[in-house]
């Protein structure tokens, strides 16, 4: 026992990314396809090591690692979040809004009815409504309320312990509300709503000629006969299917494949498109033929592009299709996915910014088309460290500015300022794709590092203060905990659906989205037996992760006041 202390006066931050690897083990464990969370196993893993002694990590440490992590949730966020400023997701921007209030007018309440610290209050607000980000930044604002050091490591212990308490408890009743309770209070059947709302993506008027939808994509080569004398636009008509003459060859020398150009009898024309329209292709342009030196140098690509056009956040892939014009010509639409979740495809399927688009096509083709939706993701992009460095500092440097209502000062804190930055840095980058690079795997990195390493401080070093909070207040954090999720859940759900006049599919979608519980979208979409209910996440998402994450500085303005 005495080498352990040692090693914990020593070197504490051996046990940190002790407890980051044996919570994130813990955390990935699922019982029946359930599972707790990495974040809340990090967090009891902490707290049960932290009993083994006194850890003490300095407070640059915990503010660095929280940084990097709301600042990449800034960045992730800030595309979706400046493009949700927009009439067509009002609703889901709502009941984001909606659902943080009501949390925090409940915390509020239970703070001035059972006298609850500013920690606890913020501990019971983090996990009760599922955001851990609220943590760092109600942390941040306790320091700069000049506490007593000793008092100041008690807050922090019973923020800790609030959340640990409520946070499991929030995340399973956010599971269980979403697909089951809510469709009740709708008094909907949500395998049947969902049914009946792919019937609606995919019906309506039939799409355009230019419309991006996706079949098996292939390219043939034909020697033209029948169609001498016919334009390229004649003949990708006569055939259908989106079928585009990417080449014409004539006596060995290209020409461009124009719409207005003439074919003549002979040329050696490539044909691409979706596999059922070209091998019809025969009887309208002439025999097929094995050219595989044309087909070899046609360059074909697959391209995934994140959507950041403003001008495509929350329209139909219809719509899409008549906004990108002839850009689109040539050019398939294989997958749409909204926070790695593949989103059901039909001509009404709307389409938000922050989504990936999978393209199919020739290279030139995608690039062209890539252009009108975003930028596309390159597997081999590095990480702008100066733009993020850069970036975190400003946030910092805000962070530190304060105001004053009455004798209480109103901060926004380093993790506040940071999540400013991130939200300003991740839309600058949409508006200028070649700076500020930061791949989604290094987004889930520093997100994942960052957090669980701040998570394993706070908990270490507050171990056997959290235990005793615990202890004290365990039965009536579970009580308030309850209150806080299912009622802020519930009145969402009646807002949404009978005063937003949201589609009830997509507002379970929201609620997951708006507490930020990502696998809630899975439990509605197996219960739906459809992918629509994924439909309703990326708006809340983002607004959710902004609001709740600023709702730390003001439960402890509010609760210090007093």
């Amino acid at each position: 026992m005495d080498t352990v202390r040692w090693i914990i006066t020593t070197a504490p931050e051996i046990f940190l990314l002790l407890t980051v690897a044996i919570g994130t083990i813990l955390g990935r464990i699922k019982i029946r396809g359930f599972s707790i969370g990495i974040t809340a196993c990090i967090l009891i893993v902490a707290v049960a090591i932290g009993q083994l002694g006194s850890f003490i990590f300095p407070p640059i440490l915990r503010s660095f690692l929280f940084s990097l992590f709301v600042f990449t949730i800034g960045y992730r966020s800030g595309p979706e979040f400046f493009a949700s400023l927009s009439i067509r997701t009002l609703a889901q921007v709502v009941l984001a809004l909606v659902i943080g209030a009501t949390g925090l007018i409940l915390v509020l309440i239970f703070a001035h009815a059972f006298k609850l610290d500013a920690g606890t209050a913020a501990g019971l607000t983090a996990g009760a409504l599922t955001q851990s980000s609220v943590i760092g930044t109600a942390s941040g604002a306790l320091a700069q309320l000049g506490l007593p050091a000793d008092v100041l490591k008690q807050q922090e212990a019973n923020i800790a312990a609030g959340y640990a308490v409520t946070y499991v408890l929030g995340y399973i009743l956010t599971l269980l509300f979403v697909p089951f309770v809510a469709p009740r209070l709708m008094g909907i059947d949500l395998k049947a709503e969902a049914a009946k709302l792919e019937a609606e993506l995919a019906g309506g008027a039939p799409a355009k000629a230019d419309n991006l939808s996706y079949r098996k994509f292939q390219a043939r080569a034909y020697r033209v006969s029948a169609a001498a004398g016919r334009t390229v636009e004649a003949i990708e008509a006569a055939i259908g299917g989106r079928t585009v003459v990417e080449r014409i060859a004539r006596r060995g020398v290209d020409l461009p494949p124009n719409r207005d150009a003439i074919l003549e009898a002979g040329d050696d024309v490539v044909l691409t498109g979706p596999t059922a329209a070209i091998v019809a292709a025969e009887p309208v342009i002439g025999l097929e033929i094995d050219a595989d030196e044309l087909l070899h140098s046609l360059p074909g690509n697959v391209i995934e592009v994140l959507v950041e056009n403003r001008k495509l956040h929350g329209r139909s892939i219809r719509e899409i299709a008549d906004i990108v014009g002839t850009n689109a010509r040539g050019v398939f639409l294989r997958t749409l996915t909204r926070m790695g979740r593949d989103v059901p495809l039909g001509p009404d399927t709307r389409v938000y910014v922050g989504d990936v688009m999978t393209l199919v096509g020739s290279t030139g083709n995608i690039a062209r088309a890539a252009t009108q939706v975003g930028h596309a993701l390159n597997a081999g992009d590095r990480t702008d460290i100066a733009f993020l460095a850069i970036g975190i500092a400003v946030g910092l440097l805000a962070g530190l500015a304060s105001f004053k209502i009455g004798a209480v000062a109103l901060t926004l804190g380093g993790g506040g300022g940071a999540l400013v930055a991130g939200l300003v840095c991740g839309w600058l980058r949409s508006r200028n794709p070649t700076m500020g690079a930061l791949p989604p795997a290094a987004q889930q990195t520093l997100s994942d590092l960052g957090l669980g390493g701040f998570i394993a401080a706070i908990g270490l070093g507050n171990g056997l203060a959290a235990w005793t909070a615990i202890q004290a207040h365990g039965l009536l954090l579970v009580g308030m905990g309850t209150v806080v999720t299912v009622v802020p859940l519930t009145v969402g759900t009646l807002v949404a659906y009978y005063l937003l006049r949201m589609n009830p599919v997509v507002t379970c979608g929201a609620l997951a989205g708006a507490m930020t519980v990502d696998a809630a979208v899975t439990g509605a979409c197996d219960v739906a037996e459809s992918k629509t209910p994924v439909l309703g996440v990326a708006v809340p998402y983002a607004v959710g992760n902004v609001v709740l994450t600023v709702l730390g500085p003001i439960v402890v303005a509010a609760t210090s006041s007093g």
